[in-house]
């Protein structure tokens, strides 16, 4: 599995570059915000899809658009290709904020995404809206909390209303908060 590539670009395409590293040529699918920040010499962090007509590698340059990347493709009914035009229409924390607040019209605004797409992905993606936000320590934090066996939704719900600033201060109230849930 590729995780991630670190080369020099060789040639930029519509949506796509080809990346050389140390003399092998790999083909990558961007995102247009990624696009946008490509340099000579670059890290992509990379998905995979291995189909059985096509071998498609999507890059990033930011973790947290892969990530939304990676939770988009895993809904029903949303594909590559939208989860690439969504990532290509709002940055990761932009998106949270969306998702969040169930905002059906900004994600309409989004090519090939309808309403009743828009309303679906909404509702499928209200549990994970807090780990798509750019937030390191709040992310490190759920995934701990996750790890000791407490449900994403108890967790987005208490998270929400804890201020504190690091990982481990978020775990002490949030455990707090979960033991009276």
């Amino acid at each position: 599995m590729i995780a991630g590539l670190r080369g020099e670009i060789f040639k930029k395409k519509i949506n796509s570059v080809l990346i050389d590293v140390n003399g092998v040529i790999y083909e990558v699918v961007v995102s247009v915000n990624s696009y946008s920040e490509l340099k000579d010499k670059v890290f992509l962090y990379i998905t995979e899809i291995i189909r059985e007509d096509t071998y498609t590698l999507y890059g990033f340059i930011d973790e947290y658009e892969k990530k939304m990347f990676d939770t988009l493709i895993k809904i029903n009914g949303v594909g590559p290709k939208v989860a690439l035009a969504i990532c290509s229409t709002f940055t990761p924390s932009t998106f949270a904020s969306i998702v969040q607040t169930k905002n059906v019209s900004a994600l309409k605004q989004v090519p090939g995404i309808g309403p009743k797409s828009a309303s679906r992905i909404l509702v499928e993606l209200s549990e994970f809206s807090v780990t798509i936000d750019s937030d390191t320590t709040t992310t490190d934090a759920i995934n701990a909390l996750e790890g000791l066996g407490f449900k994403k939704d108890a967790i987005s719900k208490i998270i929400k209303d804890i201020s504190a600033t690091s990982t481990e201060d978020i775990i002490k109230e949030a455990l707090k908060k979960l033991a009276s849930f």
